[in-house]
């Protein structure tokens, strides 16, 4: 059976398989997104399935009910709510993580049956500005390109975007199809160096945040060296734009962006020379207080030039979310009604039309920032988060916890059972998760995928569309939301497409809306607009050069380049960065349960340049305090030349599930662009110093455990047992309670400053810890598989409270996840000879699946100059 990735915007087709009862993923090699190809995380999600830390039934203050009785609660809390304080009380807060079937059915109810704006969703942290940049530019919010346009391009250009960690199966098409056209030019433009500079021609590593002027210098240049004249009829506003630009000198575009004259008109020329030029832009660019106007700079150059509309060619905005694209199409955003239309009182007399609805909204709702603010403020008294995590996700998570915390009525359907905000949840509904849910998701090209159910629900979990469903019936709205059957559900989300459409809308999937159930089970992967005239789908707008303002001009916006609304200070002289890695999803609730997605990269971790470390007196492996105005975290410290000087990175992912004090959302101020609403997460003003512990530890553990307070943890599941990694200056006597070593025969090892110590109970290793004033160098694997297979033999016992066996090398610190290949390995196989990709893929296998760790094979290569 094939279904669709739930990860990254990137789409990816995944067939799934069933062999003597185990579920195998494997890529879709038929599915256009991806060609058989999958991400270390997708390849993994087999082992997402199952009960673990999953929420299987349903609860309202803590107590398991029956889904009845929770249905009942849901519905008239909201309605006491509505009652006592009106609808603009109540709010709802969704995710890209939803199909596209729940997500129209939420909208619906909140801004057609309830009749408030007040929905947004997670995609507002991620995609907002990206909207706001194509709605101004084209009159809609329509992404023009393909990934095909890879395949033609003559100059690909990342901008703000790791796509080697981010969107990894993108990534090795792009790395595919510079192999084959090796005249293909790649820039990156990027402060700091990543993994995506692997096959970079040119690295821009600008000022962070100075994005706008590069490209605003790029249309000046353009202006100035003539462009493509065929274009201009097509193109309004051009002489606004062109003198907002006019002052951008490649001098003055070198200086404010911090790069040479040199690097800058070189850029200029490449880009003004090549016929097919494709910008991919994701969070460096919209994470921005003028994130919109940094999209704009880019698409006006692609206007003005005419690189758009044709092969290889246009401004591509990646998705962060499998359906962010599916959820602005149903309105999923407080900015927009649904369909992609806008509160126009046309608009909304057009959906009072088509739901039968007196109760539309007439204005937009509060997006994520001003929601919690209103939750905060107790103007929303009621909030129902769906599929996302907010108390880690949004900026000053502090704050979000608080205004939650004295919410009176949070509602999470969630498929975890336990996160930072249903901690903070009055009422837990348990969702139906991937591999149990049914409905479509639209990837970042446009294109509409069915993601297909193939085992029954955990527990009493059930479809989003069903639970809200079932409320709004409960809310007196019967006969609008009497579905039987997801497949209704999009044939209406279909008709409203192109409902009084007549192609001024760019949104129209109308050739879908008559779909049967079987047609739409069926349904191939399909690009929008799917209608009359488009009835196969359309791989590429804009050809006709035809836009969707009422005019059919595209517009050229005046951009005023802005820095970044953080600056350094005495008190805070460093800027913090911050971002995904490899291996790792948003807040972790699915590939933090799975032990090979967290052995890459295991702890929350501060990427700093080793000038800044020696200035602050650190050293690699420190654990770290990271303090801005807003709040603090610790994390081991990273050094790194990649990292520019006086800056920093932290991974997003990290929260109190995972680590003691480690959510980087706890530190990022709530400023936020004042046309897209959208977060300033690239850059916050910080200060850094040595985290001071007496002692620092490694434990695993059969069971979980909790610790006292003065204690750092950081959990890591492996296949058998349970790593933290700890840190703490208390006295040993505390976390040894915690342990609870009752009824335990334990080994014990003690020195100066050092403990080692074995638990066993009825034969099986229970616990097993190591202490001293650093971290301990120990064999990972050896010691995991101690927990299925304990040691019998006193010497073998002895080795394992070494913390190494003593008959094999330690592999070191995982760097394939497909195939739990370690650094050790790697450079002792190189060593040996094998010093290319191709000699270690046919050894030890690294770098033949996904691709995403040959970047850091690369390195470890480049590490014997002789083999180099």
């Amino acid at each position: 059976m094939n279904s669709t990735c739930p990860y990254c915007g990137v789409g990816c087709g995944v067939t799934v398989t069933s062999r003597a009862g185990a579920v195998q993923v494997s890529g879709d090699g038929e599915h256009p997104a991806n060609a058989g190809r999958l991400c270390v995380k997708g390849a993994a999600l087999a082992d997402t399935l199952g009960e673990t830390g999953r929420l299987r039934y349903p609860h309202v203050n803590g107590s398991r009910v029956s889904w009845e009785t929770a249905l009942d609660a849901v519905a008239s809390g909201l309605q006491q709510v509505i009652d006592q304080h009106g609808s603009q009380a109540v709010a709802f807060y969704a995710s890209g993580q939803l199909l596209t079937e729940d997500y129209y059915v939420a909208n619906k109810l909140m801004k057609g049956f309830i009749g408030a704006g007040n929905i947004d969703t997670n995609s507002r942290l991620c995609m907002a500005s990206a909207v706001v940049g194509y709605k101004r530019a084209f009159g809609a919010d329509a992404v023009p390109c393909s990934y095909a346009d890879l395949d033609h391009a003559d100059l690909v250009i990342l901008c703000g975007s790791n796509t080697a960690w981010a969107h990894p199966v993108l990534w090795q098409r792009l790395v595919q199809a510079k192999l084959q056209r090796p005249a293909m030019q790649v820039v990156v433009i990027d402060p700091r160096r990543t993994a995506s500079c692997d096959i970079a021609d040119v690295h821009l590593a600008l000022r962070a945040g100075s994005d706008a002027a590069l490209f605003n210098g790029l249309l000046h240049w353009l202006a100035q060296q003539g462009t493509d004249s065929s274009m201009l009829p097509h193109l309004a506003d051009v002489p606004t734009a062109l003198d907002a630009a006019s002052g951008w000198s490649p001098a003055q575009v070198a200086a404010y962006c911090q790069l040479s004259e040199e690097q800058v008109t070189a850029f200029y020329r490449a880009f003004a020379s090549q016929r097919n030029v494709l910008t991919l832009y994701c969070m460096g660019i919209n994470q921005s207080t003028s994130g919109s106007d940094k999209c704009n700079a880019i698409i006006n150059c692609h206007l003005l030039s005419g690189k758009i509309g044709r092969n290889g060619s246009g401004p591509f905005s990646l998705t962060g979310q499998p359906n962010a694209m599916g959820g602005r199409e149903v309105g999923g955003l407080a900015t927009q009604l649904a369909a992609h239309m806008d509160f126009s009182a046309e608009n909304v007399a057009r959906l009072q039309r088509f739901w039968g609805s007196d109760r539309v909204a007439q204005q937009p709702g509060l997006s994520a920032v001003a929601l919690f603010d209103a939750v905060a403020r107790g103007e929303v008294k009621a909030i129902w988060i769906m599929g996302t995590n907010p108390a880690v996700s949004l900026p000053e998570a502090s704050r979000v916890r608080q205004a939650l915390a004295h919410c009176p009525l949070v509602i999470v359907s969630d498929v975890a059972a336990q996160t930072d905000t249903s901690e903070l949840a009055h009422i837990c509904l348990p969702a139906a998760a991937w591999g149990e849910k049914n409905g479509t998701v639209t990837n970042s090209e446009r294109r509409i995928s069915r993601q297909r159910a193939f085992v029954p629900p955990v527990g009493e979990a059930r479809p989003d569309w069903w639970i809200l469903a079932q409320v709004a019936q409960r809310l007196g709205f019967h006969q609008a939301f009497a579905w039987h059957h997801p497949a209704e559900i999009f044939c209406e989300h279909a008709a409203l497409s192109g409902f009084e459409n007549h192609g001024s809308r760019a949104f129209d999937i109308s050739g879908l809306a008559s779909l049967s159930v079987a047609e739409w089970d069926r349904l191939q992967p399909v690009q929008w607009p799917v209608n009359a005239s488009a009835p196969q789908g359309t791989a590429r707008l804009f050809s006709d050069r035809r836009f969707f303002h009422p005019d059919g001009r595209a517009r050229l916006i005046a951009v005023t380049p802005r820095l970044p609304l953080a600056a350094c200070t005495t008190a805070y002289p460093l800027l913090l960065n911050t971002g995904r890695i490899r291996d790792q999803w948003h807040t972790m609730t699915r590939t933090g349960q799975v032990p090979r997605l967290m052995q890459h990269v295991s702890e929350p971790y501060v990427a700093m340049h080793p000038q800044d470390a020696a200035d602050y007196q650190l050293q690699a492996r420190d654990l770290v305090r990271v303090q801005s105005s807003q709040g603090w975290m610790i994390a081991r410290a990273v050094l790194t030349d990649d990292q520019p000087v006086g800056t920093l990175f932290a991974p997003m992912h990290w929260n109190c599930q995972f680590a003691a004090q480690s959510s980087v959302g706890a530190l990022v101020a709530a400023q936020v662009c004042p046309l897209s609403g959208q977060p300033e997460s690239k850059q916050t003003a910080v200060q850094i110093a040595r985290w001071h512990s007496h002692w620092q530890g490694t434990l695993f553990s059969r069971d979980n455990v909790t610790f006292p307070d003065g204690v750092w943890w950081s959990r890591i599941p492996h296949t058998h047992a349970t790593r933290y990694q700890l840190a703490g200056s208390g006295p040993l006597s505390a976390l040894l309670s915690a342990l609870d070593l009752n009824d335990m025969a334990c080994q014990r090892m003690e020195g100066t400053n050092e403990l080692r110590l074995l638990a066993w109970h009825d034969g099986e290793l229970m616990l097993a810890l190591w202490l001293g004033p650093r971290v301990p160098e120990l064999d990972l694997a050896f010691i995991d598989a101690a927990f299925a297979s304990p040691p019998t033999r006193a010497a073998d016992r002895h080795a394992l409270l070494g913390g190494r066996a003593a008959e094999r090398e330690n592999a070191g610190r995982t760097v394939c996840s497909c195939f739990g290949t370690g650094e050790q390995t790697i450079l002792c196989a190189v060593a040996a000879g094998d010093n290319s990709l191709a000699a270690l893929g046919a050894r030890l296998k690294c770098g033949t699946n996904c691709g995403s760790c040959i970047p850091e094979l690369k390195q470890l290569i480049a590490r014997f100059p002789a083999h180099a």
